[in-house]
């Protein structure tokens, strides 16, 4: 076999970036601890961190942007549904989901508003400055909605993309601003060791780290890919120092790996100089088989019951109100859990006609998002909070 030289790892890392993400991880139908039938993450009380959607009464007084209904506006989407950076899996229309009612529902809050996404007023705030979104696939829904919210108003030659390592970054020339991505699931390190085993390394965290550094705003998301059953899970064996082991509660090691991730944060980051954002998990629809999410067209109004807090969102907020620097929580979760038509279903992929009679033969993914869509939202809460004086 030919050596490929330096062309290999840049080819394993966009097989990684594009395919897995959206054909292994989330694309079964899965149970998992997240789902809307749960609804366990509902009844939060955010009183001890410091949650970064506040806005403000015309009086001036606050009130929580992640309280309110979903509203049918004729005037959104905010961009075209064939921006060049859409990557193939969400494009819904494209890949043939016949109705588009989906994308023109906007977020209103009780009480307050949120202020329409104006591309040139965000990237006038973001001027010489990095934006870094670090996640998984979700995160990678989020990074390319943001993108495409802003690439509108920038000049074809004035625009670019490059890649380093496990990062891609959408560049604003003129603004100097870079709108970046960070390929780190875990946050913290996976490894391959012996006999090519997958070791998830719940203390170490500079390889992936290493690329945050010199960033003006982060925006972090890990929760998923902690919480996939045996089957479809990304690691072989965790390891902690020198300790390795083959089994271990999911909810000790993601406090494990985020308290690594804290640790570094307090170590290394600056208040001053670099703003941190912890976005909440992002819903899944995946109860009978992934099938709950297909043939959705609107919004739901409001759930069944309040339950009690999860065991994820506890691990979380337990980990940032231990840290000495002001990680901000921004909750997406409710919002988007009344979301159950936002989600591609089966058209992850274009379809002939005989296809569309059969659309039970694929699989549907009730996890990520078709885009434009809801995490267009998620972007108008950031920078809202972003460009707030």
């Amino acid at each position: 076999m030919a050596d490929c030289g330096s062309t290999c790892p840049k080819v394993l890392f966009l097989l990684l970036l594009f395919f897995i993400p959206f054909q292994l991880s989330f694309l079964h139908g899965n149970s998992s601890e997240f789902e809307l039938d749960d609804e366990s993450w509902l009844d939060e009380k955010d009183d001890e961190v410091n949650m970064v959607q506040t806005g403000h009464h015309s009086q001036g007084s606050t009130c929580d942007l992640s309280d309110g209904k979903w509203v049918f506006d004729l005037s959104y989407p905010l961009y075209d549904s064939g921006c060049p950076y859409l990557s193939s899996p969400v494009t819904c229309r494209k890949n043939g989901r016949p109705d588009s009612d989906y994308e023109k529902w906007r977020w209103k809050p009780h009480g307050c508003s949120i202020q329409r996404f104006d591309a040139l007023h965000f990237l006038g705030k973001m001027r010489r400055k990095r934006i870094m979104l670090v996640g998984d696939s979700i995160m990678r829904n989020q990074w390319e909605s943001l993108v495409c919210l802003v690439q509108g108003v920038i000049p074809t030659g004035r625009k670019k993309v490059t890649y380093d390592g496990p990062t891609m970054a959408f560049h604003a020339l003129d603004f100097e601003t870079s709108i970046e991505l960070c390929w780190a699931p875990f946050l913290v390190e996976l490894k391959k060791g012996p006999d090519n085993k997958r070791i998830l390394h719940l203390d170490l965290i500079e390889e992936n780290a290493k690329y945050w550094r010199g960033v003006d705003v982060l925006v972090y998301d890990s929760a998923h890919w902690w919480t996939h059953s045996q089957k479809w899970s990304s690691w072989d064996y965790f390891m902690e120092g020198n300790t390795m082991l083959r089994s271990m509660n999911p909810m000790v090691a993601y406090q494990k790996g985020l308290t690594t991730w804290a640790k570094w944060v307090d170590l290394n980051l600056d208040p001053h100089k670099t703003r941190v954002i912890f976005r909440s998990v992002s819903p899944r629809h995946n109860r009978q088989n992934g099938w709950k999410c297909y043939n959705q067209k609107q919004p739901l109004e409001s759930f069944r019951h309040q339950p009690h807090v999860p065991e994820q969102m506890v691990v979380l907020k337990g980990v940032l109100k231990g840290m000495r620097f002001p990680v901000y929580l921004q909750d997406i979760t409710t919002m988007s859990a009344l979301r159950k038509d936002g989600h591609p279903s089966v058209y992850t992929r274009g379809m002939d006609q005989e296809q569309k009679q059969h659309p039970r033969d694929f699989t549907s993914d009730c996890s990520h998002w078709c885009l434009p869509g809801v995490p267009d939202t998620w972007n108008e809460l950031l920078s809202a909070s972003l460009i707030q004086v």
